[in-house]
């Protein structure tokens, strides 16, 4: 069902004016990012130092895939930890800010090309607060998610996304989590500052150039990519919250490289924000 423009109208009068927010691709890496003092975490600190504090986070993670596309409206989600036993200090972090079940219902309004279904039990999945504990440490800002629906083409959630730009312009920080390349299967677990396989950095800088022109689509079809690709993307969880950040990208928006580097051989860690 597609809205009339003074349905939006309705749908967005509650959200607080402000400049059109930019949209973020994080690069989260290994759960362990979360309690260690390195040349990314830095970076995601002086992060939430540069940006306008925003009115709510809205997080699309690797970490949340259901059947079907779903928005949290959990008025207080609590931390998940949905990981291995890697070290016990991660159990001991405790990220919680409030949700913000208008501004999901809002969002769930806006798409006309899924039905955005409610999770009002969904708590804080560790692709969101391993990276939101460093940029906004002290939880003060409303957080909110929207799954991924694991049955879709690349293309479905790039088209989803582009139904999502209209609370940049109200105060909204919407934030794309995963990882560029990540796979599992060829990680050097051993050392987190291992050489990067010839064919991570390759991919990652295919996509940076894509990134820099605007060449969305050829990263929409990612499987046309080459070898280089298939072995970055063995599963494409960690890839598609990218879609949804560079779908909400404008014609006029200039993207930035944040971030970029390499963990574990297998892991690119490339953030970028857009506008």
């Amino acid at each position: 069902m597609h809205m009339k423009l003074n349905e939006l109208n309705k749908v967005t009068s509650g959200l607080l004016s402000t400049k059109k927010m930019p949209v973020l691709f994080i690069g989260h890496g290994h759960p362990m990012n979360a309690i260690l003092d390195n040349s990314f975490t830095q970076r995601l600190e002086r992060l939430g130092q540069e940006m306008e504090k925003p009115s709510a986070i809205l997080m699309v993670s690797a970490h949340w895939e259901t059947s079907g596309t779903y928005v949290s409206t959990n008025p207080w989600p609590k931390t998940i930890y949905g990981f291995g036993n890697f070290d016990d200090r991660l159990f001991e972090v405790k990220y919680e800010p409030q949700g913000s079940p208008e501004f999901a219902k809002q969002v769930q309004e806006m798409v006309s090309t899924a039905h955005v279904k409610e999770d009002p039990d969904m708590g804080l999945n560790h692709g969101a607060w391993t990276v939101l504990k460093h940029i906004y440490p002290n939880a003060d800002i409303p957080v909110f998610q929207l799954s991924m629906d694991h049955r879709q083409e690349p293309n479905y959630h790039y088209q989803l996304a582009q139904e999502l730009k209209e609370p940049r312009k109200k105060g909204v920080l919407i934030i794309g989590n995963g990882n560029i390349v990540h796979n599992l299967y060829k990680l050097n677990w051993r050392d987190i500052d291992a050489t990067p396989h010839d064919w991570n950095l390759e991919f990652d800088h295919l996509v940076k150039d894509y990134l820099n022109h605007h060449r969305f689509s050829e990263l929409v079809n990612y499987h046309d990519l080459g070898n280089a690709a298939l072995l970055s993307i063995p599963t494409n969880d960690h890839y598609l919250p990218m879609l949804y950040s560079i779908g909400l990208a404008d014609s006029t928006d200039e993207i930035e490289h944040i971030y970029e580097g390499y963990q574990y051989a297998g892991l690119s860690m490339r953030c970028f924000k857009i506008g």
